[in-house]
């Protein structure tokens, strides 16, 4: 008894570096199905009852289609009629569309100075409004040099300025703190109704 043979057919894929796709995923398609009896449904969603799997492998075979196990955990096992792969390539279809239209809130960052001016104050808060209004969280950060840790109110001042400023597309997630030589606070979208 070779070592090969204690091993399933997908172990040995996953050895040599073929994609295989998981058992658990799998469903189980026409000998593969282990049931005597199944619960058939057709090709066009009439149930025909509880068949033995002879009589539903020859109702599959005579539609040119595969007999998919839906329902493995119940007695008598479910199964339909279908093609499958055309299946899995709606399943695949509808798991990218899905994907697609899920929004991931980013994290963006804008650095700001004790000295900033206030066209520059402005051009800075439109971008945090920006972001905010799609749907991002903003980590509004002022940096301190040299002598102007010794009057970090000012910074507090700005980011005070900017809660006060953007108070209808957002709110504080982390109030303004300050870390080592840098000033931060954290500002969350509002959710959409």
């Amino acid at each position: 008894m070779s070592i090969i043979q204690n091993y399933s057919k997908i172990d040995f894929l996953y050895f040599y570096g073929v994609r295989a796709i998981k058992a658990s995923n799998r469903l189980n398609i026409n000998e593969d199905i282990r049931s005597k009896e199944v619960r058939l449904i057709k090709a066009d969603g009439e149930q025909a009852g509880v068949v033995d799997l002879k009589t539903a492998l020859a109702t599959a075979r005579e539609a040119n289609l595969d007999l998919v196990e839906i329902v493995a955990d119940a007695k008598p096992p479910v199964c339909k009629v279908m093609d499958y792969k055309k299946y899995l390539y709606e399943q695949k279809q509808k798991a990218k569309e899905a994907k697609k239209n899920q929004k991931q809130t980013q994290l963006k960052e804008i650095k700001l100075r004790p000295g900033t001016e206030e066209a520059d104050y402005q051009v800075k808060l439109r971008k945090i409004i920006e972001f905010l209004q799609e749907q991002d969280k903003v980590k509004v950060s002022i940096r301190f040099r040299g002598r102007e840790m010794a009057h970090q109110q000012i910074g507090l001042q700005q980011l005070e300025r900017i809660i006060t400023d953007t108070t209808e597309y957002g709110n504080v997630e982390q109030a303004p703190k300050l870390e080592g030589r840098q000033m931060g606070m954290l500002l969350g979208p509002t959710k959409k109704k």
